[in-house]
């Protein structure tokens, strides 16, 4: 077999590459949409990566330039809210509770339960027999009220 030229063997190459294209060319189309979609957002999700990265590198570099405040307006931390045992617990003469014990729910009783005195309990105790008569309410209040009498 004689040797063709360097740029014979080329052209020879890319004419054969060219009849597969187009052989090809069906079943490529199909798919091109696709294709063309994915590359489209992968290209758009690296540039708003690199502009995130940007904005970050931004913030860094101006974090000196600003004086930040004591305290934006909008935030609130626990300390800054009122304690919820210096609310007044009279209801009446009668009885000594939280003002909104009527309307708590079972979770909210059992995180104030411990700051009950004796007295309190006992008290909260007949007005939830009078009144509310929740199962739930009654034996939490018994057990908390029979626990601080058994100490």
């Amino acid at each position: 077999m004689s040797s063709f030229p360097l740029p014979v063997r080329v052209a020879a190459g890319l004419a054969a590459t060219a009849v597969e294209q187009a052989r090809q060319l069906p079943t490529t189309l199909l798919g091109l949409p696709v294709t063309v979609a994915s590359q489209a957002l992968q290209a758009s999700m690296r540039i708003q990566q690199q502009i995130t990265e940007l904005a970050i590198k931004g913030d860094e570099a101006l974090a000196g330039l600003r004086t930040p405040e004591e305290q934006p307006a909008w935030a609130t931390f626990d300390e800054d809210e009122p304690d919820v045992h210096e609310e007044p617990r009279v209801l009446d003469e009668d009885l000594t509770v939280l003002a909104e014990y009527d309307n708590m729910t079972l979770p909210q009783l059992r995180g104030r339960l411990r700051s009950f005195s004796e007295d309190e309990l006992a008290r909260l105790l007949a007005h939830e027999q009078e009144h509310g008569r929740r199962p739930e309410f009654l034996r939490m209040l018994q057990n908390r009220l029979d626990r601080l009498r058994n100490q």
